[in-house]
């Protein structure tokens, strides 16, 4: 299984290397793929989740934990303000009246 490896590591390599520098590439992959043990599921499931959720901070993204009903009645309310807005510039009041 080494040698699979160390093949598919040395695909990548440059071709302009020379077989000294191939060589100890090729061994520090392979001595890095074999002695570097993986993290432990739970780690890696708790950082995953930190990350995530320092992600979402940072670009102000708060899950918002509402309601169909509380949805459908906020989108209700704006479509009806957006209505008002243009009746009333339609009857030539307010600040999108035509001139």
């Amino acid at each position: 299984m080494t040698a699979h490896r160390r093949s598919d590591i040395g695909r990548d390599l440059p071709s302009d290397l020379g077989d000294r520098e191939r060589e100890e590439i090729l061994g520090i992959a392979t001595r890095l793929e074999e002695d570097s043990p993986a993290p432990s599921l739970f780690f890696r499931s708790d950082l995953r989740r930190r990350l995530l959720d320092a992600g979402q901070a940072e670009r102000g993204l708060v899950p918002l934990k509402i309601g169909a009903g509380s949805l459908a009645a906020s989108c209700f309310a704006t479509g009806l303000l957006l209505l008002v807005v243009s009746a009333v510039g339609l009857a030539g009041i307010g600040p999108f009246a035509a001139s």
